[in-house]
């Protein structure tokens, strides 16, 4: 693999991947506050598993279906998806250096967050508001 060369210029151009302060900020705070979110959404996550320990399908479905339980799960969800995403474009930023892979590997990750965040998030809302 050929090494690349980081100059002034290339830091300076906001349109390569080194540049643009505010979008990289916009990730700095967006990965922090999912996290922090995540922290809290977590205690509730704990809370659910512990409560449906040992119990069946009608009631995993019926705790699920409560609106006050099954609404801040899929927002849970969303904001794990969204959290993937994010820590994955580090990854991806960090570990693949040619570009067209790095653009096709950015959207396929984009894709695969956004499938599973909607799939999740589908499924749950189902569940609250048609049992």
């Amino acid at each position: 693999m050929r090494e690349h060369v980081v100059t002034r210029e290339m830091i300076a151009n906001p349109k390569s991947k080194y540049g643009n302060p505010k979008a990289a900020t916009r990730h700095f705070f967006l990965q922090r506050l999912s996290g922090v979110s995540n922290i809290v959404f977590t205690l509730f996550l704990v809370f659910i598993v512990v409560r449906l320990a040992g119990e069946g399908r009608a009631d995993v479905v019926g705790l699920l279906g409560n609106p006050l339980v099954g609404i801040p799960f899929a927002i849970l969800f969303a904001i794990v998806a969204f959290h993937m995403r994010i820590g994955m474009n580090e990854v991806i930023e960090d570990y693949v250096s040619e570009e067209r892979t790095n653009r096709l590997t950015m959207a396929l990750n984009a894709f695969f967050a956004l499938a599973v965040g909607l799939v999740g998030v589908v499924s749950i809302l189902k569940i609250v508001f048609w049992g």
